[in-house]
C-alpha cells in the first residue's frame, strides 16, 4: 500500500512537473506590442515586422487579420494575436458557416507558418452603448472557438479584450465588481467559456487615464510604477500596494472571483501611456511614457516573476501599445501618441521587450514639462494643412451643434470677416468645444483640429474658449 502511494505520488509529481514545464514554455516572459495601423504614413508590414523583431517583442497583436501582415509575419518567432472585426459579432453568433469562413479564409492560410496563437473576438465591445452586440458576444466567440478545433488549430486561444470600465468599482481592490448591466449576461457565461477553454481573461488597462483623471490624488510616481516609499494598504484584503497597475490587475482578480471563477488567467491585452497629447492633458510626455513602459517591461519579465499582491509570482502576458504613433486615430490628442516608435520607424525612446537592457544604457530623457495641470483659457483651431472640402466638412458638422454655435461668423457677425474659411473654422470649432468639452466634446475634427493657448481673437471678434 505505501508503494502504491509512493507511485502515485511519484506519478502526480511529474505530471505536474510536465504542466509546469509546458505552462511556463506557453506563457512567455517577454512583453509583445500591439500593431495599429490608424495611419497615413507608416511603414509597410516587413519594414514593421523587423522594428518590432529590432523592439525584441514576442508578441504581436494586430486589430484585424490583415493577409500582407500575417505574411510578413511567416516565420518568425513572434506569436500573434488576430481579431474578429466588431461589425461581424453579430451575424457569427448565430451562423457557424459564417464563422467557419472567417476562420478559414482569414487564419488557416496563415497557420502554422505564422504563429497565431490568439483570436480576439471584437474589441472593447462592452464599452459600446448598450445594443445587442453585448449579449451576441459569448455566442460568437463560442462559434469561432468550433471553427478552430474544426479546422485543428489547436494551439490557437480564443477570447475577447475589454476594457476596464467592465468594472464598476475597482477601489480598492478587494471591492472589484463588474458591471451589474453585464455581470450575470455576459461575464459570468464569458468566464466559463475561458475557464472551460484555458484560454484567457484578455482585458486593456491604463493607469494613465486612472492618474489623468485625479493627479492630486493619485501620486505620479506611484502611476508610473516608480514609487520607493508609497504604499496603498486595502483594508478589504490587507493586502499592501506600492503600485496603481497591480491595483487595477487585482481589481480584475477580485472582480472574476465574486463571480465564481477566481483561476481564469489574465492577460494584459493593452497598457502604455501617451509620450504627447494635448494642451489640456496633464502628463502625456515622452519622459513619462519612457518610464512607464520601461517599468512595465521589468517587472512582467523578471524571473522568477513577480505577480501581483492578490496573485504574487503569476505570470501576466502583456502587451504595450503602440508600435508607431498613429496620426489617423480618433479622439483628444494622446491617442495618436502612444507610439514606441514614430512613423519613421525612429524610437521615440530607447526600449527593449526582453529587459535585458540595463537602463544605464538608455539616452538620458527630456525632462517632463506637463506634469501639473495647465491653467488658463485654451481654444481649438485647424491643426493641419487641409483641402477646403474637409475644412468645409468640419465647420458644417461644428455649427450644426449646440445652440447658436457660429452666429458671429455669419453675414453681419463681429467675426464674419475677413471672410476666411481657416478663420470660421477656427471660431466654429472654438465655438463648438467650448459648449461641449464638458460632455465628451473633442478638439479632433477629423484630425484637422489642435487645441492652442494662444487666443486667435481679433479685433471685437472673441472667440469662445475653454478654461481649466
Amino acid at each position: 500500500m505505501k508503494m502504491g502511494c509512493y507511485l502515485l505520488s511519484t506519478l502526480l509529481l511529474l505530471s505536474f512537473l510536465a504542466f509546469a514545464s509546458f505552462s511556463s514554455a506557453e506563457i512567455s516572459y517577454q512583453v509583445g506590442i500591439c500593431y495599429g495601423q490608424l495611419g497615413n504614413n507608416l511603414p509597410v508590414p516587413t519594414k514593421s515586422v523587423d522594428l518590432i523583431k529590432g523592439l525584441k517583442a514576442k508578441r504581436v497583436k494586430i486589430y484585424d487579420a490583415n493577409p500582407e501582415i500575417l505574411k510578413a509575419l511567416e516565420g518568425t518567432d513572434l506569436q500573434v494575436s488576430v481579431m474578429v472585426p466588431n461589425e461581424l459579432i453579430n451575424n457569427i453568433s448565430t451562423n457557424q458557416t459564417l464563422a467557419d469562413q472567417w476562420v478559414k479564409t482569414n487564419v488557416v492560410p496563415f497557420y502554422p507558418q505564422t504563429m497565431i496563437r490568439y483570436l480576439l473576438v471584437g474589441n472593447e465591445i462592452l464599452s459600446n452603448p448598450p445594443n445587442t452586440t453585448w449579449f451576441n458576444l459569448v455566442p460568437a466567440i463560442r462559434k469561432i472557438r468550433y471553427s478552430v478545433k474544426k479546422f485543428g488549430l489547436g494551439k490557437i486561444k480564443v477570447g475577447t479584450p475589454l476594457a476596464i470600465d467592465v468594472l464598476e468599482s475597482s477601489f480598492p481592490p478587494s471591492n472589484g465588481t463588474f458591471r451589474s448591466d453585464v455581470s450575470e449576461k455576459v461575464m459570468k457565461p464569458l468566464l466559463k467559456f475561458l475557464n472551460r477553454t484555458k484560454s484567457f481573461f484578455f482585458f486593456d488597462v491604463y493607469p494613465y487615464f486612472a492618474w489623468a483623471a485625479q493627479p492630486t490624488v493619485i501620486n505620479l510616481d506611484y502611476a508610473l510604477l516608480e514609487s520607493k516609499n508609497i504604499t496603498v494598504t486595502d483594508q478589504g484584503s490587507g493586502l499592501t500596494y506600492t503600485n496603481l497597475l497591480d491595483q487595477m490587475i487585482d481589481a480584475v482578480y477580485f472582480a472574476m472571483k465574486r463571480v465564481g471563477y477566481p483561476d481564469v488567467r489574465l492577460f494584459i491585452a493593452e497598457t502604455g501611456w501617451p509620450n504627447a497629447g494635448g494642451v489640456d492633458q496633464i502628463g502625456a510626455n515622452i519622459y513619462n511614457a519612457a518610464t512607464y513602459n520601461r517599468n512595465v517591461v521589468k517587472k512582467f519579465t523578471a524571473k522568477p516573476p513577480i505577480g501581483t499582491p492578490a496573485k504574487p509570482g503569476v505570470v501576466v502576458p502583456t502587451l504595450l501599445f503602440a508600435l508607431y504613433n498613429e496620426n489617423q486615430k480618433p479622439g483628444p490628442g494622446t491617442e495618436r501618441h502612444f507610439g514606441l516608435l514614430y512613423p519613421n520607424g525612429t524610437n521615440v525612446y530607447g526600449i527593449d521587450l526582453s529587459g535585458k537592457t540595463p537602463e544605464s544604457d538608455y539616452k538620458p530623457l527630456p525632462r517632463p514639462r506637463n506634469n501639473e495641470p495647465y491653467k488658463g483659457k485654451i481654444w481649438c483651431v485647424v491643426g493641419r494643412k487641409a483641402n477646403a472640402k474637409e475644412l468645409v466638412g468640419a465647420l458644417t458638422f461644428a455649427c450644426g451643434q449646440g445652440n447658436r454655435t457660429c452666429d458671429e461668423i455669419r453675414p453681419g457677425g463681429k467675426c464674419y470677416k475677413p471672410n476666411s474659411l481657416v478663420l470660421h473654422a477656427n471660431y466654429a470649432f472654438s465655438s463648438y468645444w467650448a459648449q461641449f468639452k464638458s460632455s465628451g466634446g473633442t478638439c479632433y475634427f477629423n484630425g484637422l483640429a489642435i487645441p492652442t493657448k494662444r487666443d486667435p481673437s481679433y479685433g471685437s471678434c472673441k472667440f469662445p474658449s475653454v478654461t481649466l
